[in-house]
């Protein structure tokens, strides 16, 4: 993939990200106070309702992909070579991966009854 494209990922998952970010801080402000948001009743309560887990969902891809991109950029400038740098693409990749797929796998248990 084209460095320019890269970047530009990254730019738009970070916008993106500072967006739902600002929205959900927002809303855990006007909730009726940050410590009550936090009170485990009130957690499982907006991962049950569903435009909110959407958009924590939203945010644990937008902030996954931003950050292993980062780190993917940051441990390429380290070293050059081909075998490096796509060991270092697939290994950044599959990590993101994996912190999706545990971070939904939360999301989703919790939104079922699970927890």
């Amino acid at each position: 993939m084209r460095e320019s494209t890269i970047m530009k990922i990254h730019y738009g998952t970070a916008l993106a990200a500072v967006a739902l970010v600002a929205v959900h801080i927002l809303m855990r402000l006007t909730s009726g106070g940050f410590a009550e948001s936090l009170e485990y009743e009130a957690v499982l309560a907006n991962y049950k309702f569903i435009p909110y887990a959407i958009m924590l969902e939203l945010i644990l891809i937008l902030l996954s992909v931003h950050g292993f991109n980062g780190l993917r950029v940051i441990l390429l400038e380290l070293k050059q070579g081909k075998t490096y740098e796509k060991a270092v693409s697939y290994g950044c990749l599959a990590a993101m991966f994996g912190l999706i797929a545990y971070g939904s796998r939360t999301i989703i248990m919790t939104n079922m009854g699970m927890v």
